[in-house]
């Protein structure tokens, strides 16, 4: 297919939808491309020349639909979108896989960068990295302040036992990835469930919290958060654990996997928590756990990407290397754990 017809998105098709879903919205010829960076969901910038949307849809060929559910994230977002959590205002919900092959939902497009790298965040200079990822903490106490029940959100998660379920499904998924000795990582995991801490009250949780999973304006406020996939109802400091874990310098040279922690002006991991502490009135007393379940979480799905490359199933750069990491995320998972 063209660039303006990508794999998974019929623009005829959809183009038809949205004339009778939504008469009027789209005015001129429809042109469409893949937006790169996803790691599951497909994404693609939809423009009629004059205004511009994204769909989001599953990856193609997927059987799972639990684990790529349009609905879910049409829903968080739907909910949240009247709040001061600035998320994309909502288009459509197409669950009929005739159109596109697979349940699809459209909102608008929103500008803003999503900063991956500490090298994308350098012209920006100290000064307005720093706010910028300030501004992520503040964000995020914003999200963690919804209530649930209010925006009807309910019953969108089992919030109660929530971290044993979440630690055991974790395990479950480093079971499946066994192929390999991985000194200390049945050690990580078994520590985390012996100090496995008092949850506050549940929350509207993000799951990938980051500073590459919001898009970020010219004056450096959010302007989006993204990628809602692993939403649920649960304890909101697993995502300020993930934010802590993104925030340490891997100090790994060539590395695939990036962070912006190095970056000038870059708050250090203290400075989030105390922010996030002194925005929400939340007890952080627990954080170290969170972050070292943040770096066992992230070496069990590093170690699975590594397990398909071995198996030949995984195309692109980078991940040959995947597999060395997995090793430094068990270390500073077990370190963090100590330090706590």
């Amino acid at each position: 297919m063209s660039a303006d017809h990508p794999p998974g998105l019929d623009l005829d098709r959809l183009r038809a939808l949205l004339d009778r879903e939504r008469p009027g919205l789209v005015t001129g010829p429809l042109t469409g491309r893949l937006i790169e960076g996803g790691r599951s969901n497909l994404t693609y910038a939809l423009s009629d020349g004059t205004t511009r949307w994204v769909v989001r849809r599953p990856p193609l060929g997927h059987v799972l639909a639990t684990a790529h559910d349009m609905k879910r994230e049409h829903r968080v977002i739907s909910a949240l979108h009247p709040t001061r959590v600035p998320v994309p205002r909502p288009v459509l919900l197409c669950e009929d896989e005739e159109v596109l092959g697979a349940p699809f939902y459209v909102m608008e497009f929103v500008e803003g960068t999503p900063y991956r790298t500490a090298d994308q965040l350098a012209p920006l200079g100290a000064e307005r990295t720093r706010n910028a990822v300030l501004s992520l903490v503040d964000t995020l106490v914003e999200l963690h302040s919804v209530d649930p029940v209010e925006v009807g959100l309910a019953d969108f998660g089992r919030p109660e036992g929530f971290l044993d379920r979440q630690l055991r499904r974790w395990g479950k998924q480093l079971d499946a990835s066994r192929n390999r000795e991985l000194a200390g990582i049945d050690e990580l995991h078994a520590a985390l469930g012996r100090e496995l801490p008092h949850s506050p009250a549940p929350t509207v949780v993000h799951g990938d919290y980051r500073l590459d999973n919001v898009l970020i304006g010219d004056d450096d406020e959010i302007k989006a958060i993204l990628d809602w996939e692993m939403s649920t109802l649960g304890d909101p400091l697993t995502d300020l654990g993930l934010l802590v874990m993104y925030s340490r310098p891997l100090e790994l040279p060539d590395s695939p996997i990036s962070t912006t922690a190095t970056a000038a002006g870059h708050p250090s991991p203290a400075e989030l928590i105390e922010r996030y502490a002194a925005r929400s009135g939340r007890d952080v007393s627990a954080v170290s756990w969170y972050t070292a379940f943040a770096w066992f979480k992230l070496a069990v799905i590093l170690e699975g990407i590594h397990y398909r490359y071995t198996l030949g199933q995984t195309v692109g750069r980078g991940f040959d290397r995947i597999g060395d990491l997995v090793p430094v995320f068990i270390d500073h998972g077990l370190t963090t754990l100590q330090e706590g």
